[in-house]
């Protein structure tokens, strides 16, 4: 019955997407594919961009519930508790092979055992635009890069003398959001400041069939963004923008499957601050970045409530602070070429302890940062050609030089052929690294003689446009090769346990997008994309390979529609079918074994109407609205129908 009404829905306003208007697509200003400015038709790497306009329309959502509603993409934890921890997957790579970025500054947090950034602490409502470049770049990018890039770019100073805009909401979990942003403009220095606040009572994160429901209790969450920038014009040719950002974020959470806890909170901050400066000279430019990163989690375990069997007990606080500096060159050497260089710099360092009371004795554990330290250097380069005759060639390279490891290269070649300014057929090959992190190389389970995870990988496809350009199609194959994957080892006669270098792992997978404008009030946007992938392990002396995609489904498909009736009013519904994934857990015997997620179909919808002089909207958004059953992870709630309504200000 369900499908039937979906179905149905589909039908009914099947005349619209989110999408961006195509018959801008060939012209739009991409920054993450070169580091510069760069139209889309002049470079062939896969490039997904989700703008100003779509992320104001995207209601009570947060930004894992944007981001998994894109083709290829697919966050983890997006429907289930707020604060359930998102997780990444790009193309189906692992959650540390996808490079997150703010304003072209990559971010990690080395306090993790994998380094990636935790989504969470970013804020839609301070976010401009987000460019997802998709395949491997760490030619440009460095480490991490190994499925693609994520660059959040930040809101920027309003071109008025002075404006506020904000939003406020309330919604399902008693769910307040609220936001106001003030930016302006004062002879030479524009300025911007944002402030978010987040809180909601949350559902039971995990699904508990031990006690009974008043034994059990909701895990809440609350966070807390503020951001600042002020960009200076020294001249007509040098600015400088400095910027502080801050984030922290508290919440309950659950543990185990299937098991409820009463006591474990959490906490995690993030304190980010530098400056961009850029010089022009003639038609060149020259960029200079700093950013300095620092990470704070607090896990808790008090004792009063504990339900895990074992610690009465425990407290983990883990910190990390990362320094970036990158200085780049961009060089017009004529009207068909251009020349970009750039060298970076990459420190980390990283303080954890951790301590357990418990009837089988104290434990505790001490890491500094002293010890735990890591330093790269990396010089990058890259040669964009692009002719009269729609021949684009890309080449680009990086030295990168790390304090443990030493030495390592990557490269990028990226072909396209645009022609009767309707196709392009795209080639794309590359490779790209992950470098150990410091709790792989130096915790009590490191091994400093670790080699960095090093990814081979191609893609090829061609999109079409029709002649109006208000229509188009992409097919992208991609195919991914790892080795050297770095995995946890326990000796099976000793006992001891340390980080490896051992498994390979091949994915590859198909990506098909469609936009389709029908009128000037409805369009529409379809995708599907598969993955598939295996790893390669040896096993009693023998290579063994399984697939290991665990949360990540093989088959996706998006349907994502809006309609527009009258100027005023504005109606989007998003659909999204995920095929069947496989998840991990242990039995009674602490042995591990897969089960299987069935397979779903959600839909949410969004509706905002637009007072005149578009000062003021006010929206409503339902999320699950038919009330989905599903699992994301094994043994842990999500969320069913939800909604919020709001009021969005702009003065």
């Amino acid at each position: 019955m369900k499908r039937k009404i979906f179905a149905a829905v589909v039908l009914l306003i099947s005349i619209a997407s989110q999408a961006q208007d195509t018959s801008k697509t060939l012209n739009e200003v991409i920054v993450t594919a070169n580091k510069y400015p760069n139209k889309t038709s002049l470079t062939g790497k896969v490039v997904t961009v989700i703008t100003k306009e779509q992320l104001e329309k995207s209601g009570g959502k947060d930004l894992s519930q944007i981001l998994t509603e894109q083709c290829g993409l697919s966050i983890n934890g997006a429907n289930s508790n707020p604060g359930k921890d998102k997780s990444v997957y790009l193309r189906g790579a692992k959650v540390d092979h996808t490079l997150i970025m703010v304003d072209g500054v990559p971010l990690y947090d080395p306090s993790g055992i994998g380094s990636n950034f935790d989504i969470r602490l970013l804020s839609v409502d301070n976010i401009e635009r987000i460019e997802i470049l998709k395949g491997s770049q760490s030619s440009l990018y460095g480490s991490d890069a190994m499925a693609g890039v994520i660059n959040i770019i930040t809101k920027k100073s309003n071109k008025q003398a002075n404006a506020i805009n904000g939003v406020l909401s309330y919604g399902s979990f008693n769910t307040l959001r609220s936001n106001v942003s003030l930016t302006g403009k004062h002879n030479k220095t524009d300025y911007q400041f944002n402030c978010g606040y987040l809180k909601t009572k949350g559902i039971n994160e995990t699904i508990d069939t031990i006690h009974s429901p008043h034994q059990t209790d909701k895990d809440g969450y609350n966070q807390l963004n503020i951001n600042g920038a002020i960009t200076y014009r020294v001249t007509e040719k040098v600015q400088i923008r400095p910027y502080i950002r801050y984030a922290k974020f508290n919440q309950e959470y659950d543990q185990d499957a299937y098991l409820d806890e009463l006591d474990l909170t959490s906490s995690n901050s993030n304190l980010q601050y530098g400056f961009k400066g850029d010089l022009s000279v003639g038609k060149s430019t020259l960029t200079a970045l700093y950013n300095r990163n620092y990470n704070e989690r607090v896990y808790t375990d008090d004792s009063v409530l504990s339900r895990n069997g074992f610690s009465k007990y425990s407290k983990g606080t883990y910190s990390g602070t990362e320094h970036f500096a990158d200085l780049f060159y961009v060089l017009p050497i004529n009207k068909e070429m251009k020349l970009s260089a750039g060298a970076d710099f990459r420190s980390s360092n990283t303080n954890q302890s951790y301590l357990s009371i418990s009837d089988f004795g104290d434990y505790e554990s001490n890491l500094g940062k002293d010890s735990l330290l890591q330093k790269q250097v990396g010089i990058y380069g890259s040669l964009s050609v692009n002719t009269k005759s729609g021949i684009n060639i890309e080449l680009g390279g990086r030295w990168n030089h790390h304090s443990a490891y030493g030495n390592n290269l990557v490269y990028s070649f990226n072909p396209s052929y645009f022609f009767k300014n309707r196709y392009k057929l795209f080639v794309n090959i590359s490779s790209a690294y992950k470098t150990p992190t410091l709790y792989q190389l130096y915790s009590e389970y490191g091994n400093k003689k670790l080699l960095p995870e090093i990814a081979s990988s191609s893609e090829a496809g061609v999109q079409a446009f029709t002649k109006n350009k208000k229509n188009n199609v992409r097919i992208t194959y991609f195919n991914r090769d790892v080795k050297d994957v770095i995995l946890f080892f326990t000796d099976p006669i000793t006992f001891n346990s340390k980080y490896i270098n051992q498994d390979k792992q091949k994915d590859h997978g198909l990506e098909i997008e469609t936009n389709v404008t029908i009128n000037k009030k409805s369009s529409l946007k379809i995708f599907y994309n598969y993955v598939d992938g295996k790893i390669i392990t040896l096993n009693n002396g023998n290579d063994t390979s399984y697939f290991n995609l665990i949360r990540r489904p093989k088959n996706t498909i998006g349907i994502t529609a809006d309609y527009r009736p009258f100027k005023n009013l504005y109606i989007n519904t998003a659909i999204q079918s995920i095929g069947n994934r496989t998840d991990l857990t242990y039995d009674a015997n602490y042995n591990q074994v897969a089960v299987s997620l069935k397979s779903y179909i959600i839909c949410n919808l969004y509706s905002e109407y637009q007072f005149p002089k578009n000062k003021l909207k006010l929206f409503a958004n339902i999320n699950n609205l038919t009330n989905t059953k599903f699992t994301e992870v094994y043994g842990f709630a999500t969320m069913g129908i939800n909604a919020s309504f709001g009021v969005r200000f702009n003065y």
